[in-house]
C-alpha cells in the first residue's frame, strides 16, 4: 500500500464520564456495540485493523469500500432486529478459523462499517486538523456501502441515544486526532436497570462475608434463569449480608459456567429461595447473560420475584 499511514495505528480513545459535557465546542455521536476498526483503502485494496492492531479483513469479506486512497476510523457492526441496537454475539461469531463458516455468516448476518473519522486522504495525514475539518472531509468522501455516523451539535438531540442503543460519544470539534490517547473525546454509556431475583450468593474470600450475589430472571414459562452476578458490595455490606441471606438458604449448591480461570470450588454458589429482589444497573448482555458485573441500586421489597422477567433485558 502507498498510503501516508501504515498499520498498526492505535485509535484515539474516549474518557468515561457520568454525563455529557456541554458547550459550543462539543458535538455528539451515537455509541456503537461493535468492533472498533481502522480501514486502510488503497485503490480497490483494503486492510482492516482492529483496535489492538490485529488484521480483521478475513472475518468480514462482505465489507466494501469505495476506491481511493484514504484511512478511516470507525466501527464494524451487525444490526439486530430492533432499531438502534447491534448484535454483538453475531459479531463475535465471525472470529472463526474456518473460511467456509465465515462466508456463511457473512451472508446470513452481514456486517457494515460505520465511519466517524478520516485520518488520511491521498498523501495527506490529517492528525493535526481539528475534528470539524476532518468531519467535513469525511462527509465529502464517504459513500455507500460505508455508513456515515450521525452527528449533532444539539444536546437535546443526543440525549435520546442514552435511552436506546449503547450511549453517546461527545467530541471536541477543535481537537486534533491523537492515536492511543484519551483526549478530546468523552463517552457516556447508556444506563440499563433490571429488577432481578437473588438466586444465591458466593462466599467472599474473607471468612464470614458475601462475595457476590447470583442474579436470576424468570421466563414466560416460570423457569428461573441465572443471568449474571453483582460483586459491587461495600465491606460492611459483605459482612451484614451473611446474616440476612442465611435465612433464605436452601441447603443446595449451584455452579457457574465452566471457566479456565476459576476452579470448580470458586464457581460454586449457595442457593437461596427466590424471595429477594434487587434493582441493579448493567452495561451489556451477551447470550442472554450480563457481560459485565452489575451495581446494586436498591433492594426491592415491593417487587414480586415472579415479576422479574427475562423480557427486561430485551
Amino acid at each position: 500500500m502507498s498510503l501516508p499511514l501504515k498499520p498498526p495505528i492505535a485509535p484515539q480513545l474516549a474518557r468515561s464520564k457520568p454525563q455529557l459535557p456541554e458547550g459550543e465546542q462539543w458535538v455528539y455521536e451515537p455509541k456503537y456495540d461493535g468492533f472498533r476498526a481502522i480501514a486502510f483503502v488503497d485503490g480497490d485494496e483494503c486492510l482492516i485493523q482492529s483496535r489492538g492492531g490485529k488484521p480483521l479483513s478475513r472475518y468480514f469479506p462482505e465489507l466494501r469500500f469505495a476506491p481511493g486512497r484514504y484511512v478511516l476510523d470507525g466501527e464494524i457492526v451487525i444490526d439486530a432486529a430492533d432499531d438502534d441496537v447491534q448484535d454483538f454475539d453475531a459479531l463475535q461469531n465471525r472470529i472463526h478459523p474456518a473460511a467456509s463458516r465465515i462466508a456463511l455468516l457473512a451472508e446470513q448476518t452481514p456486517a457494515r462499517y460505520v465511519a466517524f473519522d478520516l485520518l488520511a486522504r491521498d498523501d495527506e495525514v490529517l492528525f493535526d486538523e481539528a475534528l470539524a475539518e476532518r468531519r467535513a472531509a469525511l462527509e465529502a468522501l464517504v459513500s455507500d456501502p460505508v455508513t456515515l455516523t450521525p452527528l449533532t451539535r444539539e444536546l437535546d438531540e443526543a440525549e435520546p441515544w442514552l435511552m436506546r442503543g449503547e450511549g453517546v460519544v461527545a467530541k471536541d470539534c477543535r481537537a486534533p486526532y491523537r492515536p492511543g490517547e484519551r483526549t478530546g473525546m468523552v463517552k457516556v454509556k447508556r444506563v440499563r436497570t433490571i429488577d432481578a431475583v437473588v438466586a444465591g450468593y458466593r462466599p467472599g474470600k474473607e471468612p464470614g462475608t458475601v462475595g457476590s450475589l447470583i442474579l436470576g430472571l424468570y421466563d414466560d414459562a416460570g423457569k428461573l434463569h441465572v443471568v449474571g452476578h453483582s460483586s459491587g458490595l461495600r465491606a460492611a455490606e459483605k459482612r451484614a449480608l451473611v446474616g440476612k441471606l442465611e435465612a433464605y438458604e436452601t441447603g443446595e449448591r449451584g455452579h457457574g459456567d465452566p471457566s479456565r480461570w476459576k476452579n470448580e470450588k470458586e464457581l460454586e454458589w449457595i442457593e437461596l429461595r427466590p424471595e429477594l429482589v434487587v434493582e441493579v444497573t448493567y452495561d451489556h448482555t451477551s447470550g442472554g447473560r450480563i457481560r459485565h458485573g452489575t451495581k446494586i441500586l436498591r433492594w426491592r421489597d415491593d417487587k414480586a420475584p415472579r415479576d422479574c422477567l427475562l423480557g427486561q433485558m430485551q
